[in-house]
Order: C-alpha cells, then structure tokens, then sequence
C-alpha cells in the first residue's frame, strides 16, 4: 500500500510552499491554497515514522462533506477538491485565533476544572459539575493561533483589547462558531454520535470573513458514541469516544507519550493496515457513507496530475 509522507512538487505559479504536522500547502500566485491532507500521523505532538494509507482522503472527504453541508450558514474557502486527498481554496488573512467550542466537559476543559478552576477564557463553568458532563449551552473557548509551540487559551476581551480582532469580527466569529457547531450536533445525533468539542479556523478576504481549513474531522473534534452515554455518565465510567484516541493508546501501551528518551515503538505493517481501516471506520462512521478507496498505486504521480490538470484549466 502506498502512503504520502512527502511532497515536493513545483506548480505553476507556485509562490509559497508550508508543511505542517499533516497538511502541505501550496501558495498559487498569491490568490489561491492548494492543501494536501498527508498520510502523515502525529501523536503527542510527534509525526510518526510511517505514514497510513487513505488517511489524508478520509481527512479531506469529511471535512470537504461538512464544509458543504454548512455553506448556507457561512461562505468557505473551498473552490475544488481537485483530488481525495486535497483541497483547493480561497488565499485569506487568517484571523490569529482558533475559535474553540465545547458542548461537555471534557478534555483540556476538564482538565482546568479538577485543577479547581471555574472560569476558562474569560467563561464561567458552573459547579458541581463531573467529566464529560454537557454544559447547561455550549461555550466558546478561543486559543491564540501559535506560529510555534502550543496554543493558549485567552478571552474574548483579551482578543478585543489587544486588537488581534475587532470586537465587530469577532462577535460574527461567535455567532458562526455556535451556528455550524449547531449544525454539525444535528448531523452527528442523525449518525448516532454526540459532537462534544471542536475547533474552526476563519479567514477574512475582500471584507468578507471565510470559514477555512478543515471542520468536523476526528482530527479537530471529539465525538462519543450516543447510546449508553447516559448509562455511562450515571456510572461514571469513561465516555465510549471516536476519534484517534486509539493511536494514542496503543503507543502508551509501547512506552511512548512523546517524552525525551522515549522510543517510537515499530510501526509493522499489521499496525499500519489496522490504523488505516479505524480511519476508513470513522469515516464510515461520521459521515454514514461507504469509503470508496482512491487508486493508491502511484498516489504521489496522482495527487500531482490531478493538481496541475486543475490548475490548468484555470477554475
């Protein structure tokens, strides 16, 4: 099977080349983003060694369903999805801000609140509260977009007063964040699923604000499964979870959690081909379609004709 961990093409027009933990992207004469979901993997926030066939196309084919599913709520970045595994879009000025939404107590969220914290970016948490319980409405916790490092968690204020956003954009930033995180709820329950937290990336371009990036992936969002989450609460045990928490285990389960000294365990082919049908499963899952597999016989030599065929054709 054939996995892309690395690309290295040369478009035409091609101003600007970014690789992240995931995506590569591709800066087309100052307008236009070509972005590449990779086969790449990163845990603890470490890229593995070995990259998971068809992960970068379920990646790229729910965020592309989700996208579509929520443009009449706010305009996005999408022009084409030119390949599975890529997205082309819109060039805007990114707001430097990730707008963070969570519907339950969970995760960095519950995290503050056993440390006896009640209040997270500026926003109260009642009390008497346990993990994973559902917060009385959902509230936004924004983070600082860091160039390097983590992210850190600030208030609405703070972004105002520093003017990294106007208080005028960032009110609309609101408002769409628990508009499509409505949405995104109601299309989870219909799968059997309950969207718990999740973050959105928004760009501005011609004094329109544009949602960007990629939304409602098991890589951006935390779903539990709907049935027995009731059950499950009442008897305090952990929450039945989709997402690739899985990855995660298992490399605890070797000795990994990303610390110095720590050595990534094997990565064998079996370990390989079970990541990439949990990925295919989620998809599955999410999305409540059948995951029809691209040609990954030459998948570079693909994703590379696709590109420069719509590239060509100048849409």
């Amino acid at each position: 099977m054939n996995a892309i961990t690395e690309t290295n093409f040369k478009f035409n027009k091609q101003k600007n080349y970014y690789k992240g933990k995931v995506r590569d992207v591709y800066t087309i004469d100052d307008k236009m983003l070509v972005m590449i979901v990779s086969d790449r993997i990163s845990a603890f926030d470490v890229v593995l060694p070995k990259g998971i066939p068809y992960k970068g196309q379920v990646l790229n084919q729910i965020a592309a369903k989700f996208l579509k599913a929520t443009e009449d709520i706010v305009p996005n970045w999408v022009i084409a999805v030119p390949d599975p595994m890529v997205t082309a879009g819109i060039l805007c000025d990114t707001f430097k801000v990730e707008m963070v939404i969570r519907g339950f107590l969970s995760g960095h969220a519950w995290r503050e609140y056993k440390a006896g914290k009640r209040i997270i970016c500026g926003v109260a948490m009642p009390e008497g509260m346990k993990e994973n319980d559902r917060f009385p409405e959902p509230i936004i916790t924004p983070t600082t977009k860091a160039s390097e490092g983590h992210d850190e968690d600030i208030s609405k204020e703070e972004i105002i007063k520093q003017n990294t956003v106007s208080q005028k954009d960032y009110e609309t930033l609101e408002k769409y964040t628990r508009a499509v995180f409505q949405r995104g709820s109601e299309i989870a329950e219909k799968m059997g699923l309950i969207l718990v937290d999740t973050k959105y990336e928004f760009g501005k371009k011609d004094n329109i604000i544009y949602l960007i990036d990629e939304i409602h992936t098991p890589d951006s969002s935390r779903y539990f499964y709907k049935e027995g989450y009731e059950e499950r609460q009442q008897k305090g045990e952990a929450q039945k979870q989709l997402s690739k928490e899985f990855v995660r285990e298992w490399l605890m389960e070797n000795g990994f959690q990303g610390k110095d000294g720590q050595k990534i365990p094997e990565m064998t082919d079996e370990i390989i081909a079970s990541i990439s049908e949990r990925y295919i499963e989620l998809f599955e899952k999410i999305t409540g379609e059948k995951f029809i597999k691209a040609d990954v016989s030459d998948v570079i030599g693909r994703v590379e004709k696709n590109i420069s065929e719509f590239l060509a054709s100048g849409k």
